[in-house]
C-alpha cells in the first residue's frame, strides 16, 4: 500500500499558486499583450487548494495529540505570514499612494484596513487611501478566511461523526450535496461572491476529506477513478449545474498528488507556496500602478514580476514563516 506521506502536495501547491499568479497577471497588468494570461484556470486552482486542504487538515487533526495542539499548528501556519502581508501592505504601499505620506497615515481607512483585515474580514475594508485607485489591495486573500473556517469546521465534523467510517462517509456526502444546493442557488441568482463563501466551497473541501478517510480504497482504484473523473468533469458544463465537477476535481487533484513519484521531493528546499500566494497580488498591482507594463516590454516585466514574487515567497518562508513552525 502506498505511503500516505509520499506525495506531490508541494509540487501541486506551487503549480496552483503559479496558475493563480498568471491569471491575476493577465487581469491586473492592463497590458493587451498579457491579456491572454487571464484565461489561466484560476478558479480551478483555488478549488484545488480547497481539495488539498480537506485532505491535509483532516489528516492533521486526526494525527494531533489534542485539539489545542491541532489549532496551535494550524494557526501558526497561516496567521503570522497573513498578518505580515497585511501590515507590510499598509506601510509600504504608502509609497505608491496618491496621498502625501502625512495625509495617508492620518487617514482612518489605513487603520480600518489593518483592523478588519487582521480579523480576516477583508471585504469590510479591502482598499487603502490613494492606493491602486482605491481598488482591492489584495484580492487573493478572500480564500484565507475560508481556510480559517475550515480549521474550526474539521474538529466539529470529527466530533459529530465519531470514528465510524461508514457513518462519517454518509454524513460527508450529505454535507457535500447540501453545499452544492447552496452553491447552485446563489449562482443561479448571479450572486457569485455569495456562492463562493464557506457553505459553497465545502463542496470542494469535502472530497478531500472523503478521499483521506478512504485512502486505501482510493489508491487501489485511483487509475479507474481518474479516468472516470476526466470523462465526467465536463458534464456540469453542459447541464450548467455544479453536481459532479467538485468531486471529480477532488479525484483529479489527489490522483496527481499520489502519482508521478519523481515529484515527491519537490518541496525539499522549503514551502514557498503560501508566500507566493499572499504576496503576488499587491506586487502585480504595484507594477501596474508604476506603469512598468506600459513603459517597458510587458513580457520582460512579467518575468521580472514573477522573479520578485518567487524571491519574496522564498524570503517569507526562510526568514519568517519557518520560525513559527
Amino acid at each position: 500500500m502506498q505511503d500516505i506521506t509520499k506525495n506531490n502536495f508541494d509540487f501541486l501547491r506551487v503549480l496552483m499558486a503559479f496558475i493563480v499568479f498568471l491569471g491575476h497577471l493577465g487581469a491586473l497588468s492592463a497590458s493587451a499583450e498579457l491579456k491572454f494570461l487571464q484565461y489561466s484556470p484560476v478558479e480551478i486552482a483555488v478549488f484545488g487548494f480547497f481539495v488539498v486542504s480537506g485532505f491535509l487538515i483532516a489528516r492533521s487533526y486526526e494525527r494531533s495529540s489534542s485539539l489545542k495542539s491541532y489549532l496551535k499548528k494550524r494557526i501558526k501556519r497561516i496567521v503570522p505570514a497573513y498578518l505580515l502581508v497585511i501590515f507590510l501592505c499598509a506601510i509600504l504601499l504608502s509609497l505608491v499612494s496618491t496621498y502625501p505620506l502625512s495625509d495617508y497615515f492620518a487617514n482612518t481607512q489605513v487603520y480600518k484596513y489593518l483592523f478588519w483585515n487582521s480579523l480576516f474580514l477583508n471585504f469590510k475594508a479591502p482598499w487603502l487611501p490613494g492606493v491602486f485607485g482605491n481598488q482591492a489591495v489584495n484580492g487573493a486573500l478572500w480564500t484565507l478566511k475560508i481556510e480559517m473556517c475550515y480549521y474550526f469546521c474539521v474538529p466539529l465534523l470529527f466530533f459529530f461523526f465519531g470514528k465510524n467510517n461508514k457513518y462519517r462517509n454518509i454524513s460527508l456526502i450529505i454535507i457535500y450535496f447540501l453545499s452544492l444546493i447552496y452553491l447552485n442557488y446563489f449562482e443561479s441568482l448571479g450572486k457569485i461572491s455569495m456562492a463562493k463563501q464557506l457553505p459553497g466551497t465545502l463542496s470542494y473541501f469535502i472530497p478531500g476529506m472523503l478521499i483521506y478517510f478512504n485512502f486505501e480504497k482510493f489508491i487501489k482504484h485511483k487509475n479507474s477513478l481518474f479516468i472516470i473523473a476526466i470523462c465526467t468533469v465536463w458534464i456540469d458544463l453542459f447541464i450548467n449545474i455544479q453536481l459532479l465537477s467538485p468531486m471529480m476535481i477532488g479525484i483529479i487533484v489527489l490522483y496527481i498528488a499520489y502519482s508521478f513519484k519523481f515529484l515527491n521531493n519537490f518541496g525539499k528546499y522549503g514551502d514557498f507556496t503560501y508566500g507566493i500566494y499572499i504576496f503576488h497580488f499587491p506586487i502585480i498591482r504595484t507594477f501596474t500602478t508604476l506603469g512598468f507594463f506600459e513603459a517597458y516590454n510587458p513580457f520582460l516585466m512579467a518575468v521580472i514580476c514573477m522573479l520578485i514574487v518567487i524571491a519574496v515567497g522564498i524570503s517569507s518562508w526562510h526568514f519568517y514563516e519557518k520560525r513559527f513552525l
